[in-house]
């Protein structure tokens, strides 16, 4: 088990994922698998008559995105046992084709609970662009093992 348990995290603690680029594959592929064929993400043509002035990449793929570069940081793999939500979500620029993202998870709380196995972890996230813009940001909360919890684990396997 590689991940941190919930007493390795110290609040203020600031680690950045790797980078990606958003393409227009990810686009097309969102839009069938989540449904959402909003011309704003498929129509060249009439998305260059909006406001923007061009397609964008959806909202929720940039938040789901935003997941796939926080697991990428390793600190909770193993240790993590469930997502307890996200608030706060906000959109604030869109993401563009061909923008490269990357991920700023901010430790804002990491306290045990009450049972003696897990812990909850409070992290802002922020998604950047290329030009160090936050497009997205909100909190993830995230329920993560004890010491105690880790070792109860092993000792399983």
């Amino acid at each position: 088990m590689r991940g941190k348990c919930i007493e390795e995290f110290e609040v203020g603690q600031v680690d950045e994922s790797r980078a990606r680029t958003i393409t227009e594959t990810d686009v097309v592929q969102f839009s069938w698998i989540s449904g959402d064929v909003n011309p704003m993400h498929t129509d060249a043509v009439h998305s260059a008559k909006s406001p923007i002035g061009q397609r964008i990449a959806h909202g929720a793929l940039g938040l789901s995105i935003a997941t796939g570069l926080s697991a990428s940081l390793g600190y909770l793999e193993g240790s993590a046992i469930a997502a307890l939500g996200i608030d706060e979500w906000k959109f604030l620029q869109p993401i563009l084709f061909d923008d490269t993202i990357r991920l700023r998870a901010t430790v804002v709380s990491a306290r045990p609970t009450s049972k003696p196995d897990r812990g909850v972890l409070v992290r802002r996230m922020e998604l950047l662009n290329q030009r160090d813009e936050v497009v997205q940001t909100g909190l993830m909360t995230t329920m993560v093992l004890t010491r105690s919890g880790r070792d109860a684990v092993l000792a399983k396997n």
